[in-house]
């Protein structure tokens, strides 16, 4: 069975101005199995895709990523089914626009990675779960945001503030703690959402993030020491 991308239109707008492109997560069950519609971690983005469509308020394309393989594989990640999913979108809508990148967990680490992609204008990484060794090329003038529970015991909020960190000297980065949430984002999912589509739409639409620079720093500093 060949494995391949999918790509979900949630909302086509008559003459978007911007692109959002929401990735699931999900950990890997064996080797080269199939994503599922139906997996908690597929489900678990549709209410934030639709808050996003809600938020654009009909001038957002928004579309939902489905990887062509559960987990992060060496030889295909799911950083290159977002960069096919880059190639798709101009198709469909027949013109190029800029993009925001919405993942969660190992979406959130696809988002952030493939933020450099030209066509990308910014990224949001809820409950990314990353690595020490992770260095997001070329997001040099792009908004980044990551979003991360604090009682998260699948994808470590410290490793995430430590990116942030490394990450806000090159660019304009928020790190957001919600506290007492968990990598599921279940009891706090509004905030996520909230976050997720008020940065999406102020990124496309007013060209610029949601939190000023200055209280960015203030929140990272902070994230950094409270993960420790």
């Amino acid at each position: 069975m060949k494995l391949e991308p999918r790509l979900l239109p949630v909302a086509l707008a008559g003459q978007p101005r911007g692109v959002v492109l929401v990735l699931h997560g999900g950990a890997s069950r064996r080797e080269n199995m199939r994503v599922s519609p139906a997996q908690l971690s597929v489900l678990r983005m549709i209410p934030i895709a639709q808050r996003i469509e809600r938020e654009g308020r009909g001038e957002l394309a928004v579309f939902r990523l489905l990887n062509s393989r559960r987990g992060w594989e060496i030889k295909h990640t799911p950083v290159h089914d977002v960069r096919w999913a880059l190639e798709q979108i101009p198709e469909i809508l027949r013109r190029t626009l800029p993009v925001c990148l919405v993942g969660h967990s190992l979406g959130g680490r696809a988002a952030l990675l493939a933020a450099g992609e030209p066509s990308v204008a910014g990224a949001v990484a809820l409950a990314p779960w990353v690595l020490p060794s992770d260095d997001p090329r070329g997001v040099e003038g792009k908004p980044l945001l990551i979003v991360h529970g604090s009682e998260d015991r699948v994808a470590s909020p410290a490793r995430a503030a430590a990116l942030a960190a490394r990450l806000h000297q090159r660019t304009e980065v928020s790190f957001v703690l919600v506290d007492g949430a968990r990598h599921a984002m279940l009891r706090h999912h509004r905030e996520f959402g909230r976050r997720a589509a008020e940065f999406a739409t102020a990124t496309l639409l007013r060209g610029r993030s949601s939190a000023p620079e200055a209280s960015a720093r203030r929140r990272v500093a902070r994230s950094t020491a409270a993960g420790r």
